[in-house]
């Protein structure tokens, strides 16, 4: 089973990049699971121990990404944040331990070129040219140097890396869920369907999470209500009580990305492969369309390098 990005599905609308001088992409994660009971349950939905359908035979999904087939996973009980970690949270986090993010580190990271003014520079990567390499973007300036969060204090956090979510996780003594885990999770109960709240994505014409609409990447006609980032309560929970558990962000999950690794793995609490290149993300966010991709979907899936940062990516935590 190939681990080389190259062989991998091209991440949806999320460009990666290795930044680091020695990424640690060589480890083999432990195939045994570790129980985090240490941080507070405040803010938290426990899950009971269950056994559900992962993944989709969609039509219209990407059978590439690794999305199917549907098999029956079991998980154990678990917490969950009920949102993504926000501005506030990470603020907190960040003030406390005087913790350096990889986008702060490096000095840079991708923004959508939608949310910058037009003659701000930046480089462009190769085939995604709504990105823009952004100095001075990191979560406290998601557009760059002249931008702040003031106002968005209950968004979620952005520009935030693998590695960032993982040092959070830690510090608030949770840990970042499997991918298993944040299926169950998002699918709130519901059997095979393709979102958090059934099959039809604006029932009644109402609009249940922050995606694009119009003509991606030139026009957002946000009839969501929303350009970018929204606040974690700005639609309704899903059926476990969870907040803004699609759309909006993408979320770091703690599995190595592989499109196939699953065909063979545990179907009790697995952990995804035991090395790789890149991280599961899951959920979809602001930027997703379905004329480019419709991974808004609880059972799609993409991947980013454990250093990646952007401005349509986050997280939230879990423990035991």
């Amino acid at each position: 089973m190939s681990r080389d990005l190259a062989t991998q599905p091209r991440p949806c609308c999320v460009p990666h990049v290795v930044r680091a001088a020695l990424l640690e992409t060589s480890r083999r994660q432990s195939q045994q699971r570790t129980r985090v009971t240490g941080g507070s349950t405040d803010g938290m939905v426990r899950l009971e121990s269950a056994r559900f359908l992962m993944g989709t035979d969609f039509a219209d999904g990407f059978p590439a990404d690794g999305e199917g087939p549907v098999r029956a996973i079991h998980v154990d009980h678990f917490c969950m944040d009920r949102s993504p970690v926000t501005n506030a949270q990470f603020k907190e986090f960040a003030d406390r331990t005087g913790y350096l993010t990889d986008a702060e580190r490096f000095g840079w990271s991708f923004v959508f070129t939608g949310t910058l003014e037009a003659e701000k520079p930046g480089t462009q990567p190769a085939g995604l040219p709504w990105w823009r390499r952004t100095e001075g973007a990191m979560w406290r300036c998601p557009e760059g140097p002249d931008s702040s969060v003031g106002n968005r204090e209950s968004h979620p956090a952005v520009h935030v890396s693998w590695r960032d979510a993982s040092a959070y996780a830690a510090w608030a003594g949770k840990r970042l869920p499997t991918e298993a885990e944040w299926e169950y999770a998002a699918r709130s109960g519901l059997e095979q369907k393709l979102y958090p709240w059934g099959d039809e994505l604006t029932p009644g014409g109402r609009h249940l999470c922050n995606i694009w609409q119009g003509e991606f990447p030139e026009r957002n006609t946000a009839e969501d209500g929303y350009v970018t980032t929204s606040p974690i309560d700005a639609y309704p929970p899903n059926g476990f009580d969870l907040l803004s558990i699609t759309g909006n962000v993408w979320e770091w999950c703690a599995d190595w990305f592989s499109p196939d690794e699953h065909l063979v793995s545990n179907r009790d609490n697995p952990l995804g492969p035991a090395y790789g290149l890149a991280k599961v993300i899951k959920g979809g966010s602001f930027l997703c369309h379905a004329s480019y991709c419709n991974r808004y979907r609880v059972a799609a899936r993409t991947s980013n390098t454990q250093d990646s940062s952007t401005s349509n990516m986050g997280f939230r935590c879990v423990r035991d």
